[in-house]
């Protein structure tokens, strides 16, 4: 870490707008991640952006300024490449006379006023901005003005023709083809794109007549382009290409990864997966990024008095805590943000993951490879022998893996996984199908969670709606508690693409094994029977969370009836 940083920190404590003990957790982030300390303070929610720019303008006597309240002239953009606001953190805001104002992240400097002032031979004052706020206005200035008409204005129409007859396809061709500067510019703007949006998957599906692209956002998948069907195998390979796969093989699905490296700071992971079907290739990247990890239980979704119940549980020196839910429901998420809360340097964690998404400081993680007989079960078996505290198994699929998981439950482990089940109660029976004995489900599970993740409203565009007090009422509110909801819907804007919806929330169930239930697993008690216990017993529901969000106007009604659907 450097002084500077070092400096920041000790002066943010001694002012009193951060404890000593998340200075240490941002120091530790930084060194995990990289980036800047103020970067990392406000990414973990200790300190507020403004606060941090308003102490930062205070400390170099410098203006302070909110870029994101600026409209900067394209020709002030034009003054500084792009090259060197990424490499400084900086971002011309305006000029008067022989003067232009920058705004900095690092207002000390000298090195970049010094550059800046020799590139445009203008004298430099300086402004003082968060490092989120210029990333994004970067972002905003440098990158997003590049359109998908502009990169397709550069193919020419005789630019690249690839035969569709398969065997007519020549791999000189593919790679001469994949390098053409207009494939690689479109190439890049989907990928560019994609993060811009925050995309968590983008699809690129040949079809007969035409090729579409898709990108998931929120959940949802949304068409945004449909290049010419002769590129087909121009993106294909190129992709391929990024992610070191074999391109002469077209006829058997092949796993890889892209790494891209953005800016100073961030990189972004592309899981790339391609298939053959029937008219070409099928690419679907699953984008991992890292910096927006959320590792902060108390950001993820839980009511205070159900985070209660789960730090308790997972605190809890041995047993077994299973997180189920659908794919996509944020599984994954949950485990690693427990993961991070247990990661001392007195405690020895492993993980058995299928695959690896994201690498976390201080835990042994261990890719599954079925192929050479690496599978949950042998990794579980292997960990036995290592002397763990606490294992992660990244699923439980089989009788194998989830008996040496309760026997190791049994034996002094913290034991963590998912199933895929739709509620609490049901992978009691779930485990039991398995072939699982009863007591030994009954004395090894300390708590089952169920999980879905629900879009958020817009907070830019969202306003209250009249609902018909029977809408509500069906959805399972109380009669007595209908004037109390303040139902939100987002119109739709820039900010959310249109769509009313940025960003998601989870929604949990969380059913506690008490001794009553443990009983009711042992005498042989039905799915229904224990969902009535544990609810008897205070577990909200999946619907009754979902309500509760709506209630607080952060979601909607159509996003509690689609999550919670069966519940």
């Amino acid at each position: 870490m450097s002084s500077d940083s070092s400096r920041l920190g000790e002066l943010l404590v001694r002012e009193k707008l951060i404890t000593p003990l998340q200075l240490q957790k941002a120091i530790e982030e930084q060194k995990t991640h990289g980036g800047r300390l103020g970067y990392q303070l406000t990414r973990l929610g200790f300190l507020e952006e403004n606060e941090l720019t308003a102490f930062l303008s205070k400390q170099y006597g410098v203006p302070s300024i909110n870029l994101s309240e600026f409209d900067i002239e394209p020709d002030i953009i034009k003054l500084l490449p792009k090259e060197v606001v990424q490499k400084h953190q900086v971002i011309p805001v305006n000029r008067t006379g022989s003067t232009l104002i920058v705004a900095m992240t690092d207002p000390s400097n000298i090195f970049a006023i010094d550059d800046i002032k020799f590139l445009t031979g203008y004298n430099v004052e300086v402004v003082v901005a968060s490092e989120q706020a210029v990333q994004e206005a970067v972002e905003k200035y440098y990158t997003a003005n590049v359109t998908f008409d502009d990169v397709m204005g550069g193919f020419d129409d005789e630019d690249i023709e690839v035969n569709d007859a398969d065997e007519d396809i020549d791999i000189l061709d593919l790679e001469k083809s994949a390098g053409d500067a207009p494939v690689v510019k479109l190439v890049n703007l989907i990928l560019m794109d994609a993060i811009r949006k925050g995309a968590s998957d983008i699809h690129v599906e040949p079809y007969e007549k035409q090729l579409r692209i898709r990108y998931r956002i929120d959940g949802m998948l949304y068409e945004v382009m449909k290049p010419p069907v002769k590129l087909k195998h121009a993106i294909t390979s190129r992709l391929k290409i990024m992610s070191s796969l074999d391109i002469a093989e077209r006829r058997l699905p092949q796993d890889g990864r892209i790494k891209l490296k953005l800016g100073k700071n961030k990189e972004m992971d592309f899981r790339v997966n391609v298939l053959p079907t029937i008219w070409g290739e099928k690419v679907c990247l699953r984008l991992l990024d890292k910096s927006n990890l959320q590792l902060d239980m108390t950001k993820l979704g839980f009511e205070e008095k159900t985070l209660e119940t789960f730090k308790k549980a997972v605190h809890q020196p041995y047993g077994m805590i299973l997180i189920t839910g659908p794919t996509g429901s944020g599984k994954t998420t949950t485990l690693y943000s427990v993961l991070s809360e247990l990661n001392k340097s007195t405690h020895n964690i492993s993980t058995a993951e299928d695959p690896v998404e994201y690498n976390l400081f201080g835990i042994n993680q261990v890719q599954m490879h079925d192929d050479i007989g690496l599978n949950f079960a042998s990794a579980l078996r292997a960990f036995l022998r290592q002397d763990p505290d606490i294992i992660l198994v990244g699923e439980i699929r089989d009788f194998e893996t989830a008996e040496i998981g309760i026997k190791a439950a049994l034996t002094g482990h913290l034991v963590l996984s998912t199933l895929h089940t739709n509620d609490a109660p049901s992978s009691v029976s779930r485990l039991l199908n398995m072939g699982i004995e009863p007591f030994l489900v009954a004395s090894s599970v300390l708590l089952i969670g169920a999980q879905r993740l629900m879009r958020r409203v817009c907070a830019d565009c969202k306003a209250p709606i009249e609902v018909p007090p029977q809408a509500l009422i069906d959805l399972g509110v109380h009669p007595d508690e209908v004037d109390t909801y303040v139902v939100q819907q987002g119109s739709g804007c820039r900010t959310c693409n249109n769509t009313g919806y940025k960003g998601r929330v989870a929604v949990y169930e969380i059913m506690v094994m008490s001794e009553e239930l443990r009983e009711y697993v042992l005498n042989g008690a039905s799915t229904l029977e224990l969902k009535r216990e544990a609810a008897r017993q205070g577990m909200k529901t999946l619907r009754m969370s979902a309500l509760t969000k709506l209630k607080e106007g952060m979601t909607t009604i159509e996003e509690v009836v689609r999550c919670t659907a069966g519940d």
